[in-house]
């Protein structure tokens, strides 16, 4: 990566560190990143998408930081409590405001980040600015208002214990982990979530240590001048006081055995199979990380051998697919497939292994292999088309990173990967004592 210019004092007294990156790598794009004084990092996107703006703030909050026993889910909770306003803009004002701009807000939470964001038009910058530093600076909401939302928050949970795919991710995540918060989903445990009206006080304690600017990262992308906007940036969250308080993780243990349960859904649905493995922790820079995200497409992708046998020829699955996606702290990397026929559960998991022992055993054709990188520089190309894909494709980057450096290390190390390097990934983290595996059955299959 090559920085045109370092300026850390001089430009902008006001901010701690300021550069701008040229393009090099992968990331197509010039930027600009800014860190105010109080801790808050400013990503500025400048992009030809006359006439509009995606603004995202990113919390690197996500349910991975609840680790005081009794409180998880209270990362997605503030995702619902953000829109409850404050004193000088109540929600329903909030609400109208953003309507009658004719954009659109919304946000997510997941393990390791919790995102609001905002497609506007570029002559509602400030307006935007405004409103969003007011929420984040000065959130304000009743006992009542809180334990209003923390019904709806119940209800969301009830509604998703319908979904099987719910049920059976649920079930996965308390089975592969004993210690680390990545054991309860990111809406929480049910008792805790039921509790939740209790923990008014509370609330307040987790919205004071994880809302603040120094764990917050603000992403602006589209059409906008840079240097109005960081004006706008200082005058709107500059006095934001810093002082954010990083949450005491238990790391998990090595896992030395295998792991299985099974889920008697009372729904009607086809078998759901999860077979899923230890996986690792974010690292751009690994090679045994990027060998993985390989592995999973070689393996298990829609051009796959498996993929063509199981959904095309053979049709004995709906689906087969593989989420090895990366989180702060080492999660899982998962294969999912869901089963024509009951009394094909075992074949079909016996298939899954078979697959990994072929890439165990045998080095993948190095043109297979490079013909699958130049499609995913080409899909992440293809992806940062508009403002709002750009800053939505950045987010789980800043969220693991703290900022898009990482997109273009991961971009390279992606490239050195030889046939070699999947071999030795498949070997060192496919095995049996990482293995974890639910399968879900329903009331009636259908």
């Amino acid at each position: 990566m090559k920085y045109l210019a370092l300026v850390t004092m001089l430009i902008m007294a006001w901010a701690i560190q300021s550069y701008a990156v040229a393009p090099k790598g992968i990331f197509p794009y010039p930027y600009q990143v800014h860190m105010l004084d109080n801790g808050l990092k400013v990503v500025l996107i400048p992009m030809d998408n006359p006439g509009l703006v995606a603004y995202y703030t990113v919390v690197r909050t996500g349910s991975r930081d609840e680790y005081e026993p009794g409180h998880s889910g209270f990362a997605h909770f503030f995702e619902h409590m953000m829109f409850r306003g404050t004193k000088n803009y109540p929600g329903d004002v909030y609400d109208r405001l953003i309507t009658e701009m004719g954009a659109s807000a919304n946000a997510y939470t997941s393990f390791d980040q919790t995102v609001f964001h905002l497609n506007i038009t570029t002559d509602d910058l400030e307006e935007v600015m405004k409103l969003e530093s007011d929420r984040f600076q000065n959130l304000d909401y009743s006992e009542q208002g809180f334990k209003t939302e923390a019904g709806a928050v119940h209800g969301e949970y009830l509604k998703g214990l319908t979904s099987p795919f719910f049920a059976i991710y649920e079930k996965l995540m308390n089975t592969a982990f004993d210690q680390h918060t990545y054991r309860h989903t990111v809406i929480g445990f049910k008792e805790d979530i039921e509790a939740m009206p209790t923990m008014y006080e509370y609330s307040k304690s987790f919205y004071h240590r994880y809302y603040r600017p120094d764990n917050v990262v603000l992403l602006i992308t589209g059409d906008f001048d840079p240097t109005s906007a960081m004006e706008l940036v200082k005058q709107y969250y500059g006095a934001w006081e810093k002082g954010y308080v990083p949450p005491k993780i238990t790391p998990e243990p090595e896992q030395n055995r295998e792991r299985g349960a099974t889920v008697n859904f009372s729904g009607q649905t086809l078998p759901i199979l999860c077979v899923a493995y230890k996986g690792l922790a974010f690292d751009p820079s690994s090679k045994d990380m990027a060998a993985c995200d390989l592995l999973a497409e070689l393996a298990f992708g829609e051009t796959s051998d498996l993929y063509k046998k199981l959904v095309i020829n053979e049709q004995r699955v709906q689906f087969i697919e593989a989420d090895f996606s990366a989180n702060r702290d080492p999660g899982l990397m998962s294969i999912y497939t869901m089963i024509k026929d009951e009394n094909d559960i075992t074949n079909i998991q016996d298939e899954i292994y078979s697959t990994i022992e072929q890439f165990q055993d045998q080095e993948v054709d190095a043109a297979k292999l490079d013909a699958l990188k130049s499609h995913l520089k080409y899909k992440f190309l293809m992806d940062m088309d508009t403002a709002e894909n750009t800053a939505s494709e950045l987010a789980g980057y800043i969220a693991l990173s703290g900022g898009i450096d990482a997109v273009d290390v991961l971009y390279r190390t992606y490239d050195a990967v030889t046939p070699t390097d999947v071999i030795e990934a498949a070997n060192r983290y496919f095995t049996k004592q990482k293995r974890t595996v639910v399968v879900l059955k329903g009331g009636k299959s259908s």
